[in-house]
């Protein structure tokens, strides 16, 4: 047996620099190591004839050097190293950089295996910086190699060399982690092969029966974890409300009317809160489809029922947002609405702990500050937490342990596609409001190269003189200098752009910038005057993905759109579009971006629908990328890509549901290695 907890630095050839490299990539531990899965592979096993290259193509070619490996010093800190090589077919030029060492492993009319990619040079085909081996090794070349998800200084041959050593020391003393009875019912692979083929597979059908193996596992623990979670709350007695408080009062004092799509989820909401059992429901709508008046309305039942109300939001400026609707629409039904931040002045504070204790608040909005001790609700009945994602399940808990199993609405504007939310919240019920108001105007997205930046300029300058606002967002600058000081990216890329559109482009108009590490009330102060028309242009990172509504900002500008995955550039353009005006997003990209990001480019003009944008998010990039960050409180998948893994997790998810109903709990001997991967996947989870 090996502890796979064990610190990473204690693997051969991992130093104390690689070390501080590969916690970059989240890798800690022994563990975390040899769960790192390649994101692609290079087939080295297939040569091809000299004759038969094409430019562009990554291939193997064996061959025999003709030439010696001739130097060439260009200047300083830049060597030319050259080699002429010949197989039966015809002959090629390899090309080095900077490594002079070759120039002592290669001889002269010995016959080597190169890999590398095929170039073209003044109409002669040649190979640029080749890894090779002499015909009786394969190292470098003859193989599958994994290709890993990597950082600046960390090259693919030390995470190579890091995980092979990895495998070394766990030879023959990994436990199982799958029960017997499943390996063989489904003809699965042990671990230990498993991983061994997973990051240097012996050919192509070994890969494929290691990642079956890993796949399985995983959707399998967190299957079962999210049937004991729904079961327990399944279990518990929750709070009828009344039949009497109906959400229609409300609904009939409403200055517009609800679409049907919001009025089928308040039907399920209405169902929920009248049954004994707790209601646990993910409530997913696009931006600006009306999410807020739903929570309002299901607030109303509950505080008619004699109950309190806990809203949460993740920032202040979203908190105030929501206090401004609340108390529009229910202060006039008498509903007394209140608000708790962080920076809440202390006498105010007291008041509003005092009156919530006795019950004479009956609705309490506010940020992380609704979880400290000091707030105790009189008779807590109805949670409801805004953008969950932005919570993990530790938080969701706490301000739910306020009452005695109160009801639980969750409400996010992330769309995720509908198959995809009932396996990640698989303790949820689902509501979806798929239709926007009527009044909603399409926001108009035009994609522009450099070509186009007067234009946009111009165009940007009308609307501001016609009394419009302007959002500008702009990525994090990826310099490689600075990898890890993602402070330091942050504000030099915000800074950055800011000086530009305030000195260069629109000296005439009021820029401001605001970004993620400012001080709350800062952020709070610059988004305040946005908000009341004191600010023409907001220069910002994504701290404005999910935040206070702007009625009369009408353009979205995106700058470097191409470095911004789908689900986030829908979300950035969500932000316009919320007043009178006909709304704008502009995405600015490179020209020369990948195809993939032209793609998105292409989406992004053809579509509103956020579920649509999510499923081809999931297309475009896989799970693994989709919720690679962990902003989402999404559990992370290490190996799945569920739009490929659709049909592992249908078959996945019988298996669950039948180990569940013949041992709930996983109580029985058999299923001991199970009921151990269920309590790490659930301890995980909570720690979100």
């Amino acid at each position: 047996m090996i502890d796979l907890k064990q610190n990473v630095q204690y693997v051969k050839s991992v130093g104390p620099a690689k070390v501080a490299l590969l916690n970059n990539l989240g890798i800690y531990t022994l563990e975390d190591l040899l769960t790192y899965f390649p994101r692609e592979y290079e087939d080295r096993t297939k040569t091809k004839k000299i004759a038969d290259l094409v430019e562009g193509d990554e291939v193997t070619i064996e061959a025999r050097a003709v030439s010696e490996v001739s130097i060439n010093r260009i200047r300083k800190n830049m060597t030319i190293l050259k080699l002429i090589v010949e197989d039966d077919t015809g002959r090629c030029t390899i090309t080095w950089f900077n490594q002079t060492y070759v120039r002592e492993h290669i001889k002269r009319g010995e016959t080597y295996r190169f890999f590398g990619k095929v170039t073209k040079e003044f109409n002669h085909l040649q190979m640029t910086s080749p890894v090779y081996d002499e015909v009786t090794t394969l190292k470098n070349t003859g193989r599958i190699m994994p290709v890993y998800p990597s950082t600046y200084h960390l090259s693919q041959t030390a995470i190579r060399q890091a995980v092979e050593n990895a495998l070394k020391m766990v030879e023959k003393k990994l436990i199982e982690t799958l029960p017997n009875y499943l390996l063989t019912e489904y003809n699965l692979k042990d671990l230990e092969t498993s991983l061994k083929q997973i990051h240097f597979p012996s050919s192509e059908t070994e890969r494929l029966q290691a990642r079956k193996r890993l796949v399985f596992e995983e959707l399998l623990t967190l299957q079962l974890a999210l049937l004991e979670l729904k079961g327990q709350t399944e279990l518990e007695e929750g709070i009828c409300f009344e039949k009497e408080a109906k959400m229609s009062d409300v609904i009939n004092t409403l200055p517009f009317k609800l679409t049907k799509a919001q009025l089928k989820v308040l039907e399920e909401i209405d169902e929920d809160m009248e049954s004994t059992k707790p209601m646990n429901r993910l409530l997913q709508g696009d931006v600006g489809s009306g999410k807020t008046v739903v929570a309002m309305i299901a607030a109303y039942k509950a505080v008619k029922s004699g109950y309190q109300v806990a809203v949460m939001a993740p920032t202040a400026i979203l908190a105030t947002q929501h206090l401004e609707e609340f108390k529009k629409i229910l202060e006039p039904l008498g509903i007394k609405c209140s608000l708790l931040l962080g920076g809440t002045k202390v006498k105010e504070k007291r008041e509003i702990l005092e009156q919530l204790e006795n019950g004479t608040i009956e609705v309490l909005i506010g940020t992380h500050a609704l979880l400290t001790e000091n707030v105790i609700f009189n008779k807590l009945g109805l949670v409801i937490t805004d953008e969950q994602h932005r919570f993990g399940v530790r938080q969701r808990t706490a301000i739910i342990s306020k009452g005695e199993n109160p009801d639980v609405l969750v409400m996010t504007a992330t769309p995720i596609p509908r198959t995809l939310a009932l396996i990640l919240y698989g303790d949820l019920d689902i509501s979806i409001i798929d239709e926007l108001p009527p009044n909603r105007k399409k926001i108009e997205t035009y994609a522009v190269t450099k070509r186009l930046e007067e234009r946009t300029n111009n165009f940007i300058r009308k609307n501001i003189d016609e009394g419009r606002q302007v959002y500008v967002v702009c990525p994090l600058v990826e310099e490689k200098e600075e990898t890890g000081e993602e402070e330091k990216k942050e504000l030099k890329s915000v800074k950055k752009w800011t000086e530009k559109y305030k000195n260069e482009i629109f000296p005439n108009y009021k820029v401001e910038c605001i970004y993620g590490k400012m001080k709350q009330a800062e952020k709070d102060k610059i988004m305040e005057d946005f908000k009341n028309g004191n600010i023409d242009i907001l220069v910002s990172t994504t701290v404005i993905e999910v935040g206070v509504n702007v009625p009369n900002a009408n353009i979205m500008v995106i700058e470097n759109a191409e470095r911004f995955g789908l689900a986030q550039l829908h979300q950035l353009r969500g932000r316009v579009g919320r007043g009178e005006y006909q709304s704008y997003c502009i995405l600015k990209y490179d020209s020369h971006c990948s195809q993939v990001a032209r793609e998105r480019m292409k989406i992004m003009q053809e579509t509103n629908d956020g579920f649509v944008i999510a499923e081809k998010d999931l297309e475009l990039r896989g799970t693994g990328e989709f919720f690679g960050t962990k902003q989402h409180g999404l559990p992370e998948f290490k190996i799945t890509n569920l739009f490929i893994d659709m049909p592992m997790l249908k078959s996945v998810q019988s298996v669950a549901l039948k180990i569940e109903t013949e041992d709930s709990g996983l109580k029985e001997e058999k299923n001991a290695k199970l009921r151990k991967l269920v309590d790490k996947k659930l301890k995980q989870s909570v720690a979100l």
